[in-house]
């Protein structure tokens, strides 16, 4: 197998992007206190950093000049391009852009022999196993949602764009026997919107400062036109997924229009007596989304707008209650993809996001001054408390019993979640088990999680989080930036269950983004406490870290933060704040 060809170059770090794109952004974009900042949705160009793989039996000529950094412009100069011929062997090579992409890709071509077009085949892939993929069968790749396999002929002496999905390697073929394709650049074309990193998170423990930079940049790729779930698969607005990956813009972005924007479209396709997605739990996450968004960013404004909505969706859940407080909830009952096949499982799930959506009903009520809706809000709660349901035995629902007082969080803890460690969480809710951890206190087992389960992803090549991870899938399996070895397991191809059967999985999915919303609220200690985080409790978790300092954006500013663990055990914290806001510490 040829030796891998990298750029010699060397890479931005997503920290040091995050720090281009924040001076960037600050130089030419107004904030709206109320808005934030929208970002354009910019188009950049990203050249390969290396070539994973070309095929030995074929003639493919000076594949290094594809490294070069391009300048997007064919040329009558045909000397540093590389030739592709076929010969006993198809001529093919794999090229690596370093780092998941929403976008597509520019060739550009040189002269060849006959200025014919010449046929190729290209095929981008989140993991290096889907470039090499057909389409179809169980562990085959798919064109579903983005297309990602094309047939397609190269212009002589020119310039041609294809693709629009998520990628980090793209597989180009040369179909056309009998010609000699030559290539002078070939460029990723990013997509995404001009942001600043607002809020930050650095430690003295490496592998958790990747991890929130990670889910981070995951969130960023789906926050296009609207907040996906996926840039390769759905690319849609699943609103379940939105409630992780809005806990992320708020801890990472601040406020930005992508939020208000897909809450606002869900809303108008969706009348109130029907189910946001077809799923009962979603439009109760779109009512947990409006109380935080509002929390963060005080948007009376926008809240009014939503308030004979958010009313008239409390009615219709109030009326898939029974005389004994149970939940009966139809339409598509739905938590995470572990518990899809567990009813029981569902049903404690569900009993407690009702239990959570009317607490959170009750505080809109109370700040939309409407006293006969929040009384009205806490009776249901107090119905709806009359059944509480056996604790489970999966980790999902157990978390959201602990978060709605349904459940001793300590006792959830002792007798659940640090069961069998970090077995049974998903991606998704992985976010609402760290959260029952915190509430019981046990900050130092959920730091050992995130390190161990989204840290596993990392390990396998990860730039991006997945739709979903089983960490007994990182048993003796290959990494996606890396053809798979045939004593190890292609971990993209082989596994995978419900919508995401083997290269349909998606590994950009912003509901995997938990850990970062949540080292900046538990780590860092930040805590909103009244609208437009005008009083924030400040209160580390440092676990065994020394160290730990970051940025938390509000609408009046960022909020520095550093703390450090002295030799005698207790806390120094540095916290500079902006004028408007309180800090509270304990």
């Amino acid at each position: 197998m040829p030796t891998r060809i990298v750029k010699k170059k060397e890479l931005i770090t997503l920290p040091v992007l995050c720090i281009i794109m924040l001076l960037s952004a600050c130089n030419k974009q107004p904030i709206n206190v109320n808005t934030g900042y929208t970002g354009d949705i910019l188009r950049s160009y990203i050249s390969p950093t290396g070539i994973i793989w070309q095929s030995e039996n074929a003639e493919i000529v000076n594949p290094e000049c594809l490294l070069n950094e391009g300048i997007h412009q064919a040329s009558l100069i045909n000397s540093d391009v590389c030739k592709l011929k076929n010969t006993m062997d198809q001529a093919s090579l794999i090229l690596d852009f370093g780092k998941e992409i929403h976008g597509g890709l520019e060739i550009v071509t040189g002269m060849w022999p006959g200025n014919v077009p010449i046929d190729v085949r290209v095929r981008f892939g989140e993991s290096v196993s889907e470039t090499m993929a057909e389409i179809g069968g169980e562990t085959g790749a798919t064109n579903d949602h983005a297309i990602r396999d094309w047939e397609l002929k190269l212009p002589w002496l020119g310039k041609i764009e294809i693709g629009n999905t998520g990628f980090r390697f793209v597989r180009i073929d040369l179909l056309s026997d009998d010609a000699e394709l030559h290539l002078k650049e070939i460029n990723a074309i990013s997509i995404m919107r001009d942001i600043p990193y607002l809020g930050s998170f650095k430690s003295n423990d490496e592998r958790l400062n990747k991890i929130w930079e990670t889910g981070a940049y995951t969130v960023h790729l789906n926050m296009q036109e609207y907040l996906w779930d996926g840039i390769k698969r759905d690319r849609l607005v699943w609103v379940g997924d939105m409630h992780p990956e809005v806990m992320t813009i708020l801890s990472v972005f601040g406020a930005n229009e992508v939020v208000p924007k897909s809450l606002d479209f869900i809303a108008e396709i969706t009348p109130s007596n029907e189910w946001m997605n077809g799923i009962s739990s979603y439009s109760m996450w779109w009512i947990l989304i409006q109380h935080r968004y509002y929390m963060n960013t005080g948007n009376l404004d926008y809240l009014k707008k939503h308030e004979d909505y958010i009313f008239e969706l409390l009615v219709k859940l109030e009326s898939k209650i029974d005389e004994n407080g149970k939940e009966v909830l139809d339409g598509h009952r739905f938590l995470d993809w572990p518990t899809s096949g567990d009813p029981s499982a569902i049903h404690a799930g569900l009993q407690s996001m009702m239990v959570m959506t009317f607490d959170a009903g009750k505080e809109l009520a109370q700040i939309l001054g409407n006293s006969e809706k929040a009384e009205y809000c806490d009776n249901v709660i107090q119905k709806l408390k009359l059944h509480t349901p056996e604790l489970p035995v999966r980790k999902s629902p157990g978390a959201l019993m602990a978060l709605a007082g349904l459940a001793d969080s300590k006792t959830v803890n002792r007798e659940l979640l640090v069961k069998d460690g970090v077995k049974d969480i998903s991606t998704f809710y992985g976010y609402y088990v760290l959260n029952a951890m915190a509430m019981a206190g046990n900050y130092n087992d959920a730091m050992s999680f995130i390190s161990e389960y989204w840290g596993a992803m990392l390990d396998l090549g990860a730039t991006s989080f997945w739709e979903d991870f089983n960490i007994d899938w990182a048993k003796n399996a290959g990494r996606i930036d890396e053809i798979t070895p045939e004593n190890k397991v292609d971990v993209h191809s082989a596994y995978g269950d419900y919508c995401y059967v083997g290269l349909r999985h998606s590994y950009c999915h912003g509901w995997a983004s938990g850990p970062t919303a949540w080292m900046s609220q538990f780590v860092l200690g930040v805590e909103v406490m009244e609208p437009a985080c005008k009083v924030v409790k400040i209160i580390p978790h440092l676990g065994e870290l020394e160290w730990v300092e970051g940025t938390y954006p509000t609408p009046m500013g960022v909020i520095k933060i550093r703390h450090e663990k002295m030799a005698n055990g207790e806390i120094k914290s540095n916290i500079s704040a902006p004028k408007g806001i309180t800090i509270i510490r304990e």
